[in-house]
């Protein structure tokens, strides 16, 4: 699969269970605040999710599904939870906007390095029924917590997945990433099979979003990703070490993180446990998301 302009719009529905959502996470640590916003389309519905941080604790939680839409063939026409998006160029610029009761936000979300693609055929995709890419953004703009205005000036990630999970199959699906400036970012996506209980067994893909030595954006694709976790007593991630090995010389490119903030959600069948993290490497300092999704 090579992404293109085409790839930014709503893909056509394909068998049974198919689903198909825009999933943007951000972060402002100097003003302590961090957000999730998903939009979704299943079943001939939208539907949406917008998280917002701030000096640590979850301040909003909007949730909505069963929106009635026909056919979208932009974002644009997508509305759920609060959540309105806009492209303003497709894979490189857009805006996104919240309006909840206790906090909104209003932002301009720019691309800033290359797209980090999962082709239809890697064992995640298959594993997880789902393929996809994302891009680390920068993000600015506005938001309102409980009447206080604060100005954002962050970074983020857009993402773009589409497919027909099984969640027969699925143990639970990891979302992980680290923001360390415009020039630097990781992504990562991890699936464990139904019925297992461990890291070692899951399928695993990541890449390393950087500026090469022509200083163009590119995404170095991980040959063998390693990701191990910390938890608290509730099974809540807390800890994370990133092992990330381009190749079989050579040495492995390590980030180390803990959690920032942090919440669990209750979504039916499944159990959202969404985090931000602050991470380390390579002598840099930044954030990023770590998300598990799994099976209540």
């Amino acid at each position: 699969m090579t992404v293109g302009p085409e790839h930014d719009a709503p893909r056509p529905a394909h068998g049974n269970g198919f689903s198909d959502a825009v999933t943007v996470a951000f972060g402002d640590p100097g003003a302590e605040l961090y957000g999730v916003a998903r939009l979704g389309l299943a079943e001939g519905g939208a539907s949406g999710l917008a998280i917002v941080f701030h000096h640590g604790e979850p301040v909003a939680v909007s949730a909505e599904g069963g929106v009635e839409v026909s056919s979208p063939s932009s974002w644009d026409e997508v509305s759920a939870a609060g959540l309105d998006t806009a492209t303003v160029d497709p894979l490189r610029a857009w805006r996104l906007q919240y309006a909840g009761d206790d906090a909104a936000f209003d932002l301009e979300l720019e691309a800033t390095g290359a797209v980090a693609e999962l082709d239809p055929e890697h064992d995640v995709a298959r594993a997880g029924g789902m393929a996809g890419y994302e891009q680390p953004v920068r993000v600015r703009g506005s938001a309102s917590v409980r009447g206080e205005r604060i100005e954002i000036g962050g970074l983020g990630q857009r993402g773009h997945s589409w497919g027909s999970p099984d969640w027969d199959r699925i143990e639970l699906a990891r979302t992980v990433s680290a923001w360390l400036g415009d020039d630097l970012a990781v992504s990562l996506t991890a699936i464990r099979p139904a019925g297992k209980r461990d890291h070692a067994v899951e399928a695993v893909a990541a890449s390393i979003l950087e500026r090469g030595e022509d200083g163009e954006p590119r995404a170095l694709a991980v040959a063998d990703p390693r990701l191990s976790t910390t938890y608290d007593g509730d099974g809540r991630q807390r800890r994370a070490g990133l092992e990330l090995w381009i190749d079989e010389d050579g040495w492995p490119r390590r980030a180390a993180g803990e959690i920032a903030c942090g919440t669990s959600l209750d979504l039916g069948r499944l159990r959202l446990d969404c985090a931000f993290f602050r991470w380390r490497m390579e002598g840099r300092e930044g954030f990023g998301r770590y998300d598990v999704l799994r099976r209540a």
